[in-house]
């Protein structure tokens, strides 16, 4: 099983990494928020982008970037755009979202970005090539808000997200009752066992799923 070093943290082995995400709507709130979390016992900053009002001002978000950057230089930052068929804040075309992603990979601000594995194919094996090439891990996503499929469609996405080469993996789903969090459970299982080389991110939504998000 291979990890995955970021910064000072190891992800793939000891405890299970702890997230916290930042959904500040403008600059002055990323920078007062940024600092109510500096003292925060966590291992990874996630920025929501989705959540930044300025959005269409690539300027404006890599200003807030860099105030991330020098308020927490020691932690991991994640730049996640959420679409917004995948539960986020904002619509933007396939176009605009490659190259969001690919202006905080050039930034040099950001340690890791969030590429949901339905964009596109091609888009997707390009920009994880991209961001390699720049030394930004991807955490490959996948999120569905209103239902858990079978476990052997979970697997597959999952192996999908492998195959192109995803440092992280990730699914989340939405329980409609105990037997889908056992659902996730058993495909996450699986897939650690059989399929899995890397650290993969599996959980299981609401309160329903509350266990899937402690088990670790």
């Amino acid at each position: 099983m291979k990890t995955v070093t970021v910064k000072d943290l190891v992800i793939g082995t000891g405890a299970p990494k702890i997230i916290v995400s930042l959904m500040a709507k403008d600059i002055a709130r990323v920078k007062s928020e940024a600092l109510a979390y500096r003292e925060a016992d966590f291992d990874i900053l996630e920025w929501r982008v989705d959540h930044f009002a300025d959005l269409s001002n690539v300027e404006s978000v890599m200003a807030a970037a860099k105030i991330l950057r020098e308020t927490m230089p020691e932690k991991p930052l994640l730049f996640t755009f959420r679409s917004a068929k995948e539960g986020g804040e904002q619509a933007i075309s396939t176009e605009a979202y490659i190259a969001l992603n690919r202006a905080a990979i050039d930034s040099g601000l950001v340690d890791m970005i969030d590429l949901e594995l339905f964009t596109g194919d091609d888009q997707v094996k390009e920009t994880v090539a991209y961001a390699h090439a720049h030394d930004v891990k991807v955490v490959m996503s996948n999120h569905d808000f209103h239902k858990t499929p079978e476990a052997e469609e979970i697997i597959a996405r999952l192996r999908k997200m492998q195959s192109f080469d995803a440092d992280i993996p990730k699914i989340a789903l939405m329980p409609q009752s105990t037997s889908d969090v056992l659902t996730l459970l058993t495909a996450t299982l699986e897939m650690q066992e059989q399929y899995a080389d890397r650290p993969i991110i599996t959980m299981s939504m609401a309160k329903t799923g509350v266990i899937s998000r402690l088990a670790g």
